[in-house]
């Protein structure tokens, strides 16, 4: 998903971030070190397009909301089943299931110095329903719309507030999806005070900051930088440190480099082989967790090839799932065939498909495309993306599949698999929420296939018009019994590894290696759930 970038010289880099480091300290390049009260981390961020909670959609913005938005209620990272209040003091679910009653803990103030009050919380839902971005399926989900969000949504008390769902879902997915990032707490009173025409603020909050969490964005330059800052209004334990800086720089081996020389102290992308010549290193360590975050390439159902279903499952067989485990996968991710990740309700681990040329030329020839065809492959230029991709291509031309690789950061291409213009595109999704339907809602549903759709999961992106399966996920999420909430899930992965344009690869595990100094930092399971106001350095 990414520009053919210019690799920078190793001097070039070590000045740029010397430079920046000069925030308020004498420090010259010569001593290659960052300020105690300073985190810098090396972060591909190039998918960032906005600031603003409401419309954030993408893997390196979710960490920045984790870090600087409260919400209603988290999950705990170390057991992501567990939730638990975050500006909420409590709440309650009626006997009908339908309606959820929570109370706010007093004394909250927002980073501008305003108090955040129950009408802080009921705004911030109405204005995601109402801005309508990508992100508000997450609410809409539960019948909130634009026409009855503020009667379904609302303040009953400074402190008080209700949340009436259309139907009784399960409760667990209704409070799971109020942990996400388009559920982030925003401050109304300044949010208003920026307001152009009627917009509540939203053309200000592209770039600035309205929120209550442990740290505060103070700036983000698009592909170039991003600082957070201690937010000394955090009604919990303040951050230890006093600033966070998030340097974009996409090439692994530069990432490294810059940690060895201790000019950044964080590195978030490494490759394998990266990691491997680091291992031997006393002055850096390494951390890991599984993530809720698959790999997978698509398929545009709008192209005539892959509208039929001998094409897709002939090309399911012309992936090389082992080799890329065993090279650009090592040690940051495992084989996985199915949309629900590893940890989630009723997550499969059957992995049915290996490379098989044989199998695909005749599915191929069942299709009556014997010599193959041509496609192109919309491509993110960051590792491990790139090497997949480029592992892709070899192995399909095997079969008579060539494959161009269309290269381009990460707002680029997303904002063309956005407009379904694709013909294959490959890229991750990690979770939105911790509940299954977080994932059966994109790749299982598609209520309406119809170019002007409403609502454009990943099905829609590809043309995958599904009546029966969108029922089958609307029947799960529904479901309050966890046994047969599972069953029902196994069986939609059985269909979607069968019949689905999208082709599953890898679960991440994310690893970051970081400098011996840097105490308390664990990678959370979802792109939101990397807590930086916890770590700390000596």
């Amino acid at each position: 998903m990414n520009h053919d970038s210019i690799t920078l010289s190793r001097r070039a880099v070590h000045v740029a971030i010397s430079a920046l480091l000069c925030v308020g300290t004498a420090l010259t390049p010569a001593l290659a070190a960052t300020p105690k009260d300073t985190l810098v981390l090396a972060f591909a961020f190039d998918d960032i397009i906005t600031m603003d909670p409401a419309e954030a959609f993408e893997i390196s913005a979710g960490e920045v909301m984790g870090n600087a938005y409260d919400r209603l209620i988290r999950f705990d990272v170390k057991d992501p089943a567990k939730l638990y209040g975050d500006v909420a003091k409590s709440w309650t679910v009626s006997a009908d299931g339908k309606t959820f009653s929570f109370e706010i803990k007093p004394g909250l103030k927002f980073a501008s110095g305003n108090p955040l009050t129950a009408e802080d919380v009921a705004f911030s839902l109405q204005r995601a329903v109402l801005l309508d971005k990508t992100p508000a399926f997450i609410l809409t989900q539960f019948g909130l719309s634009k026409a009855n969000v503020r009667d379904m949504v609302k303040a009953t008390g400074p402190l008080t507030l209700t949340l009436e769902t259309d139907k009784a879902y399960a409760t667990t997915f209704v409070l799971n999806c109020l942990t996400a990032n388009v559920a982030s707490v925003v401050d109304k009173k300044l949010l208003l005070s920026k307001e152009q025409g009627s917009d509540m603020g939203y053309a200000w909050l592209k770039t600035n900051y309205a929120g209550s969490g442990p740290l505060k964005i103070r700036e983000w330059r698009a592909n170039e930088i991003l600082t957070l800052e201690r937010n000394d209004q955090y009604h919990g334990d303040k951050s230890k440190l006093v600033r966070v800086i998030y340097r974009h720089v996409k090439e692994a081996a530069t990432q490294r480099l810059l940690l060895e020389k201790g000019d950044i102290d964080i590195a978030r992308n490494l490759s394998p082989q990266d990691l491997t010549a680091l291992a031997s290193n006393a002055d850096i360590k390494t951390t890991s967790t599984p993530k809720g975050t698959l790999f997978y390439f698509s398929m545009n159902m709008k192209n005539p090839n892959l509208a039929k279903p001998e094409v897709r499952e002939a090309i399911k067989y012309l992936v090389d799932y082992a080799a890329i485990g065993d090279t650009l996968m090592k040690n940051i991710g495992v084989v996985h065939q199915n949309f629900l990740p590893i940890g989630l309700l009723g997550a499969s681990t059957v992995n049915p498909y290996k490379l098989d040329v044989d199998k695909a030329k005749s599915l191929l020839a069942k299709a009556g495309l014997p010599n193959g065809f041509k496609l192109t492959m919309d491509v993110r230029t960051v590792q491990p993306v790139q090497g997949i991709a480029e592992a892709v291509q070899q192995t399909a031309k095997r079969a008579g599949i060539e494959i161009e690789i269309l290269p381009g950061d990460g707002k680029q291409t997303l904002t063309k698999y956005r407009a379904r213009t694709h013909d294959m595109y490959i890229g991750q999704w990690g979770a939105d929420y911790w509940d299954p339907h977080t994932n059966a809602d994109t790749f299982v549903r598609n209520p309406d296939n119809a170019d002007d759709a409403k609502s454009k999961p990943l099905t829609w992106r590809n043309a995958w018009a599904i009546p029966e399966l969108t029922k089958k996920a609307d029947a799960a999420v529904l479901e309050r019994d966890p046994a047969k909430r599972r069953a029902l899930y196994d069986a939609m992965q059985a269909e979607f590894r069968k019949t689905s344009p999208f082709v599953m690869l890898f679960q991440q595990t994310e690893v970051a290696a970081y400098r011996s100094n840097v105490d308390g930092l664990k990678l959370g399971p979802t792109s939101d759930s990397t807590y930086l106001f916890g770590v700390s350095k000596r």
